[in-house]
C-alpha cells in the first residue's frame, strides 16, 4: 500500500466546482454536496443544508444495526456483506476527502512536508488500511455466499418494485474493477448540471444554462446522433471511478486521462447485458459521448477551460473477439475539464443500486439528492426549480406526474421522496436511525 497519494496538478487555489460554498462548518469541509450555484439567502430557502448534518461516523454507525433479522445462514451472510461495501463506501468516500485536503494544502504551500499535510497522510494511510482489511473480508463473505447458492436451487432474487431493473448479475465473482464497484464515483460536473439528455429518442437539441449572475455558462450540443443520454453516463461513471481509485491508491497511471478496461467487466459492473446487444448499445454510447460537444466557463480543479470539446475526448478498441466483431477491451481519454475535477477529488460516491434504476428521470433525481443532500437527513426544493436542475423538457404538470410516479414507486437508493401539495420536493435519507436523531435534534 502506497505512503503517499499522486499528487495532484498545481492549480491556483482549488475552489469548489461552482464557486459557492453553504457551510463554513470545518467539519463539512471533505463533505461533497455543500457546493450549490446559488447564494446562502437562495439556499436557505430553498431549506439546503440545514444545521442538521451528519460525521461519517454517524453514518458508519448507522450501518452496525440491521433493519431485519436474517431468515437462514445465506442472508446472514448477505446481510453482513452488505454492511461491509457500505462500510467500505464510507471508507472510500473519507479517502477522497483527505485526498482534497491534501490537494489544497499543496496547492497552498507546494510541499507535502507541512505539519497538517503530514497529520491528514498518517490518517489517509489508517483509512487505507482500514479499506483494505474491508476488502478482504468482503471477498471471504462473498466466496462463503457463492458456496451456500452452489448448495441450493432456485435462489430467489430480490425485487425493489418496478422502477429497478433486476440484478443481472447478482452472483459475479470479484475482479479487479468490482473490488470497488460498491464505491462507485460521479464527478461533481456532471452531477451538477444536466449535461445528459433525459430522452429515450434522439435528442438534437442544444441544452444552454447560465448562472444567475451570468458569469458562468455552460452549452452542450448533440452530434448528428443525438446528444449523449443518462444512461450513456454509466461509461463516464464508469472512468471517473477508476480513475479516483488509482489516486486514492496512489497509482502512477492516475495520471493519465486515458483508462483502458475490459468490455465485459463494465458491462456486468453497470448491470448491463452481456448479449451481442450490450455491447452493440455501448458502441453506440461511446458514439454519442464523444460527438456530444460542451462549451463552458466553468472551472475543475481550479482550472478554466475556455474552448469546445467532447465529454469523452476519444475513444478506441484495444482488442476484438477473434470470432465475431465484438469489443473485448477499450480505451476511454476522459475531457481536461472531468479530468481536472477528477484530479481535484470533485467526486462523489454513489450507490451501486443507480445502476438498476430503469428511468433516466429517476437516475437524475437521485444524482441531485446526493450531490445536494450530502450527510444531512432531508433536503428540500421546489419542484419548478428540480425540473430546471434535472433537465426536464416536459411541461411542469407532466413532471409533476413524473414525480409523483417515482414517489409511489418508492425505488431511489438511499432516498425517499415527498412532493408535497405545495409544489416542494423534499428528499429524506432512508436509514431511519439517521432520520429520526435528525429530526429530534432540530426539535431540541
Amino acid at each position: 500500500m502506497p505512503h503517499k497519494p499522486a499528487k495532484p496538478k498545481p492549480t491556483k487555489g482549488q475552489p469548489s466546482l461552482f464557486d459557492r460554498v453553504v457551510s463554513d462548518d470545518s467539519n463539512h469541509a471533505g463533505i461533497p454536496g455543500v457546493v450549490v450555484e446559488v447564494s446562502r439567502e437562495e439556499a436557505a430557502q430553498l431549506g439546503a443544508f440545514e444545521e442538521d448534518a451528519l460525521s461519517f461516523e454517524d453514518v458508519q454507525e448507522s450501518q452496525d444495526t440491521p433493519t431485519e433479522g436474517p431468515t437462514d445462514a445465506r442472508d446472514m451472510r448477505r446481510q453482513h456483506l452488505s454492511r461491509l461495501r457500505e462500510h467500505h463506501r464510507v471508507l472510500s468516500e473519507l479517502i477522497v476527502s483527505v485526498n482534497r485536503d491534501i490537494a489544497g494544502i499543496v496547492n497552498k504551500n507546494s510541499s507535502l512536508e507541512h505539519p497538517e499535510a503530514q497529520r491528514l497522510l498518517t490518517r489517509l494511510r489508517e483509512l487505507q488500511e482500514q479499506r483494505t482489511t474491508i476488502e478482504a473480508e468482503a471477498q471471504d463473505e462473498l466466496k462463503a455466499i457463492k458456496a451456500l447458492e452452489r448448495r441450493l436451487e432456485n435462489v430467489p432474487r430480490e425485487s425493489h418494485g418496478s422502477g429497478l431493473v433486476k440484478a443481472r448479475h447478482p452472483n459475479r465473482d470479484f475482479f479487479l474493477a468490482d473490488m470497488f464497484d460498491y464505491a462507485m464515483k460521479d464527478d461533481g460536473a456532471s452531477m451538477e448540471a444536466p449535461i445528459f439528455t433525459l430522452s429515450t429518442k434522439p435528442d438534437l437539441s442544444i441544452w444552454e444554462w447560465r448562472s444567475k449572475d451570468g458569469n458562468k455558462h455552460l452549452k452542450v450540443a448533440p452530434s448528428v446522433l443525438g446528444r449523449a443520454t443518462q444512461h450513456d453516463k454509466d461509461v463516464l461513471i464508469y472512468v471517473v471511478s477508476q480513475l479516483t481509485e488509482a489516486l486514492n491508491r496512489g497509482r502512477d497511471d492516475a495520471r493519465n486521462r486515458a483508462v483502458r478496461f475490459t468490455v465485459y467487466d463494465f458491462l456486468v459492473t453497470t448491470n448491463r447485458q452481456t448479449s451481442g446487444q450490450g455491447y452493440k448499445l455501448l458502441q453506440e454510447a461511446f458514439e454519442r459521448l464523444s460527438g456530444t460537444r460542451i462549451t463552458t466557463d466553468i472551472k475543475t480543479g481550479g482550472t478554466r477551460v475556455r474552448e469546445g470539446f467532447g465529454i469523452i475526448d476519444r475513444w478506441k478498441i484495444v482488442e476484438k473477439s477473434s470470432t465475431d466483431e465484438r469489443m473485448i477491451a477499450v480505451e476511454v481519454s476522459l475531457s481536461e475539464w472531468l479530468y481536472n475535477a477528477v484530479q481535484a477529488f470533485e467526486v462523489l460516491t454513489i450507490h451501486p443500486d443507480y445502476f438498476r434504476l430503469r428511468k433516466p428521470i429517476a437516475r437524475r433525481l437521485y444524482e441531485i439528492a446526493r450531490k445536494h443532500c450530502g450527510h444531512q437527513a432531508k433536503w428540500s426544493i421546489g419542484l419548478a426549480l428540480l425540473q430546471e436542475k434535472a433537465g426536464s423538457k416536459s411541461t411542469l404538470k407532466e413532471f409533476r406526474r413524473s414525480i409523483r410516479a417515482i414517489e409511489k414507486d418508492d425505488s431511489l437508493p438511499e432516498y425517499h421522496l415527498n412532493l408535497s401539495h405545495d409544489d416542494k420536493v423534499t428528499f429524506y435519507v432512508r436509514d431511519q436511525k439517521r432520520l429520526v436523531r435528525s429530526l429530534a435534534e432540530q426539535r431540541g
